[in-house]
């Protein structure tokens, strides 16, 4: 293939000529055409038809791009080699894989393990009760102190730095996607009023103890957490006057979605199912329930004014603030006066088993695993498995394991685009960059590029959509984050935390042409060719003013091989999943 040689740029002309080109090829690739835009499912939670199918885009990977893209965050150097060892076939590697990453217990991540304890969190190894006594309750509130503002938060800042380091470095890869689903699922804002060092015991005692096991024993997990009861005011629920935010999340977000939604109608007119469950909710659903859950609360402040009580900072039922009347849930009658806890706990039961959920459930995993609009034969499959599996221990692995094995998953790719924290987390894996303390810049360009982690104050989470990340702005920060990484601008070295790319120490000393170049990282970062005009580019970005055959002088290499490497990480080709 012949090439013309290009004028040589100056340095800030070619990373700016660069990351234009890359940043407009990238939205064009993940807009829609003219004609499909009817097509497209512009809100998360509709629900797709078969007479609005997702448009197809014309990409194809091998099995391996396509699990360690969507079951990790990316390949990592040598990923995708291991891989392909776990066997003959495809379905076979694919099987091997999905049952290793669904039983993290059996992976070695000693590496990982070895760079965490090496980072010396201080707070994360706190129980939920220590977090509180620790942070909160011996921390005497002082808004003009720096030292308070510091060690109150100081495990959320933690949390965030220790979810980095695992998403980027350990083998448990699945895990760490789960876990942000979840703590995307069930959002709760870092800056959330009163418990954000507590923020630290949700992530690992709600969500990831949970995220392999029973989802109405996680829901309950969830309700019960001071993160959450204080995030959506739940705390302050009472039969004097009962807060509706979270028995509204509960419903729109948590477990049935806006798509099960009736609106504001007589719940007596809503249709039963076979077993008498109300098919969908209505507003009166999320009053009664709010009713039910009055006396859920944290252990906080109400030491203060009632006797022998203690302040743990844990879950409490407190008696004398709950609606001791009956109320009507879904069609379900909950008697007046029942056990303690035991109306909340029915409206957990009637909503962890509704069909409904279980659609809702597994359409929101299936767009995070296959594509934005899942094709209802998978939805529908995940569903079965949720129901079938409702009282199992294992029963969202099970879910999971569905998903994971459907033909759907293997045979779509690029019906996606990684959201910031995804490409983020991926371009850290595909360069081998090397930290253990996290540089505060990766945080600051995630928060530029509009998902900052737990920085979402709306109780919905991030979208997971690409049409909701592939604007101008947003991109234009993922440039630069990828030219900060690739170059080595990111380094916090006054405080001991570096960050260290080598692209050129991972290059083949053998190899020294603008072609070799070219194919050498599109292998490495893509694992799959590019077409043509997509190759081309790539090779005359390397080669500027030389023949792209010609071998190249050294230091042209060491000055234009990060920028190379940076248009491949800016491709729609690296951005797909």
């Amino acid at each position: 293939m012949s090439i013309s040689p290009r004028p040589s740029l100056n340095r800030r002309d070619f990373l700016r000529l660069s990351g234009t080109l890359a940043t407009a090829s990238f939205i064009a690739a993940c807009t829609p055409q003219t004609e499909q835009t009817a097509t497209q499912t512009s809100s998360e939670t509709q629900s797709p038809s078969a007479e609005h199918p997702q448009p197809i885009i014309n990409v194809s990977a091998p099995l391996a791009v396509i699990a360690l893209n969507r079951m990790a965050f990316g390949p990592h150097p040598g990923d995708v080699d291991t891989f392909n060892a776990l066997g003959r076939t495809d379905e076979e590697r694919l099987q091997a894989y999905v049952q290793q990453q669904l039983n993290p217990e059996t992976i070695d991540d000693s590496d990982f393990e070895s760079r965490y304890a090496a980072a010396e969190f201080e707070t994360l190894h706190k129980s939920l009760e220590e977090l509180y006594a620790d942070h909160i309750a011996s921390n005497p509130y002082d808004s003009n102190n720096d030292a308070y503002w510091e060690w109150y938060s100081k495990p959320a800042y933690e949390l965030v730095e220790a979810t980095l380091l695992r998403a980027v470095y350990s083998r448990k890869q699945f895990s760490e996607v789960l876990a942000d689903f979840w703590q995307n699922h069930f959002n709760v804002y870092f800056w959330q009023d009163d418990g954000v060092p507590l923020l630290a015991s949700f992530n690992r005692d709600a969500l990831r103890a949970n995220m392999f096991g029973n989802f109405r024993q996680m829901l309950e997990a969830v309700a019960k957490h001071p993160s959450m009861l204080y995030y959506l005011n739940q705390n302050n629920s009472s039969d004097a006057g009962p807060n509706e935010n979270f028995a509204r999340e509960l419903f729109e977000l948590h477990t049935l979605g806006a798509e099960n939604y009736l609106g504001v109608r007589d719940p007596n007119t809503v249709e039963k199912d076979a077993n008498g469950l109300a098919v969908g909710y209505v507003d009166n659903d999320v009053y009664e329930a709010a009713r039910s859950l009055t006396g859920w609360r944290v252990d906080d402040d109400l030491g203060d004014w009632e006797d022998g009580v203690e302040k743990t900072g844990g879950f409490l039922y407190y008696k004398p603030w709950h609606d001791r009347f009956n109320k009507l849930v879904l069609g379900h009658y909950i008697p007046a006066d029942q056990e303690d806890l035991k109306d909340g706990h029915d409206v957990l039961d009637l909503l962890a088993n509704h069909p409904g959920t279980a659609r809702f459930i597994a359409r929101k995993l299936c767009r995070r695993f296959i594509s934005d609009t899942p094709p209802d034969s998978v939805v529908q499959a995940a569903a079965n498995a949720f129901t079938e599996f409702r009282d199992a221990p294992d029963q969202l692995k099970r879910v999971y394991e569905t998903i994971l094995l459907s033909p759907e998953f293997s045979q779509t790719f690029g019906q996606k685009i990684k959201r910031p924290f995804e490409a983020t987390i991926s371009i850290l894996r595909a360069l081998n960059s090397d930290f253990t303390k996290v540089p505060g810049g990766i945080s600051w360009m995630l928060g530029l590029m509009g998902q900052p982690v737990f920085e979402k104050r709306s109780p919905d989470g991030y979208s997971d959509v690409k049409e909701s990340w592939a604007n101008s702005m947003s991109i234009l920060y993922r440039w630069n984050f990828t030219v900060g990484i690739s170059e080595n601008w990111m380094d916090d070295e006054d405080q001991g935390r570096t960050l260290r790319t080598d692209i050129f120490g991972q290059t083949p000393s053998e190899i020294r042409t603008a072609e070799g170049l070219a194919d050498f990282w599109i292998d490495r970062l893509l694992a799959r060719p590019m077409d043509d005009s997509a190759r081309a580019a790539i090779i005359t970005v390397m080669a500027q003013e030389y023949d792209p055959r010609e071998v190249l002088p050294e230091d042209h290499v060491q000055y234009v091989l990060p920028a190379m490497v940076e248009v491949i990480l800016m491709s729609p080709d690296f951005q797909w999943k």
